[in-house]
Parts: structure tokens; C-alpha cells; sequence
């Protein structure tokens, strides 16, 4: 039953990012160009997307655990760190310059576009090398809980 919610949740994700015309980087692109040719259309998106977000937070919460898990599981850690930051530098930039972040170029892989496959090429690359030198800096020096 799980492997099915998950197919479904990435099915509705799927068919709303074509649907709104995100899995198009010029639309992206040019909701970045403010001084050119500017579509609004991605922050009614997002706008849509943290509307529903926000009121199935509110539905979840109301649960004593989830439909298909025994308890919530929610992040603890809530410190904005260099990695943090910086990832989301990295991410945004990424967004700036092809067009595409993940959820967006992966229904995108359907159309068979080359600029595609190469994005998500590189973003696997990205994720192999971060995991990567992740892996021996945890290694080299164990991280120690923060305390607050």
C-alpha cells in the first residue's frame, strides 16, 4: 500500500508540474526576468502549491499518526548552517541558470530532450560527489549534537 501512495503522490506531482508548464525552463527562466519578459505564472504556482501544503498541514496534524505509519516523523534539527545555506545557494543558482530544479526536470525526462537528460545527468553527479565527500568528512571528524 505504501509503494502505491508513493506512486500516486509522484503521479499528482508529475501531472501538476506539466500541467502548470513548469517542466518548461523558459517559463522558469522567464519568471527570473523581471526587467524582460516576466511571466508571473510560476509564483501562482508556488502559491497554489503552499496554499494546499498549508492546509494539509493542518489536516495532518489533526491525526494521531499518519495513514500508512505507526508516528510523524519530524526534523528536529531546525539550525541554519553553512550547509544549509549553502545548498540552497546551490540550488537556486542551478534553478537560475538551466531552468529546471529536480522536480521539474524529472517529468520533464519524458519529452526526450537532450538539455534535460543532461541536467539530470549532472544533478546525479552532484548528488554522487556531495554524498561522496560527505561520507569522508564524516569519516575524518564525527559531528557532535548541537546544543541549543
Amino acid at each position: 500500500m505504501r509503494m502505491f501512495s508513493f506512486y500516486l503522490i509522484g503521479l499528482v506531482f508529475g501531472v501538476g508540474i506539466a500541467l502548470s508548464g513548469m517542466a518548461n525552463p523558459a517559463k522558469v527562466l522567464n519568471f527570473f526576468d523581471i526587467a524582460g519578459s516576466w511571466d508571473p505564472s510560476l509564483a501562482f504556482v508556488m502559491g497554489g502549491a503552499l496554499t494546499l501544503t498549508a492546509l494539509g498541514y493542518r489536516l495532518a496534524w489533526r491525526r494521531a499518526a499518519p495513514a500508512l505509519a505507526p508516528s510523524f516523523q519530524v526534523p528536529t534539527n531546525t539550525a541554519l548552517d553553512a550547509r544549509l545555506l549553502g545548498g540552497a545557494a546551490i540550488f537556486g543558482i542551478g534553478w537560475g541558470i538551466a531552468g529546471f530544479c529536480p522536480g521539474g526536470a524529472l517529468p520533464a525526462l519524458g519529452t526526450g530532450r537532450i538539455e534535460v537528460i543532461w541536467f539530470v545527468a549532472a544533478l546525479i553527479l552532484g548528488i554522487l560527489i556531495t554524498r561522496t565527500l560527505l561520507d569522508r568528512g564524516s569519516r575524518a571528524a564525527p559531528l557532535e549534537p548541537q546544543a541549543r
